[in-house]
């Protein structure tokens, strides 16, 4: 699985590509608008340098093999509108947890479902993951909704040890 960088994948209307420097704007935004992170409890991102030095910290992990993550753009336009990646892999590499962002303007128009249909593809047939987790708010309903979309499912008897508030679900490579 190490790459210095992630793959690009496309789909009909996304080009999902590896995050570069110049994303540093838009990361700020994504990490720091209220919106965008209501359901999300991790530290902002509130300055371009924070954005900088977040893009170093994910270029690193990519290199070293940690996760995979993209940048998702819409095809002819190379601006971020949102994030999505695979991260906190099992020893074994077989488990992954996917986890994504989007940019408010572009919510609501099936955009992450084509990321994460996308996402789902390679991950279980590229990197031969048996299965894919996914954490999310209890009251976070796009994205229950996305999630059950794409057939994963909800583990009622699992818990969120770092964020109570969080449900779990999961998906098996079939």
């Amino acid at each position: 699985m190490t790459s210095n960088t992630s793959p690009t994948l496309e789909t009909k209307r996304l080009v999902l590509r590896s995050l570069e420097k110049t994303d540093s704007e838009a990361i700020r935004f994504l990490r720091s608008d209220q919106t965008v992170n209501q359901f999300v409890k991790r530290p902002r991102t509130a300055t371009l340098q924070d954005a900088i030095n977040f893009i170093t910290k994910i270029t690193k992990g990519v290199s070293d093999g940690n996760w995979v993550f993209w940048s998702i753009t819409i095809k002819d336009n190379p601006e971020l509108v949102g994030t999505i990646c695979l991260w906190n892999f099992s020893d074994d590499k077989k488990t992954a947890e996917v986890g994504y962002d989007l940019h408010p303007k572009t919510q609501g128009k099936g955009i992450m479902s084509e990321a994460l249909q996308a996402v789902l593809k390679y991950g279980f047939e590229t990197l031969h993951l048996n299965q894919i987790e996914a954490y999310t708010h209890k009251d976070n309903e796009p994205s229950k909704y996305l999630l059950k979309k794409h057939n994963f499912n909800h583990i009622e008897n699992r818990i969120d040890k770092d964020n109570l508030d969080n449900i779990i679900f999961t998906i098996k490579r079939s």
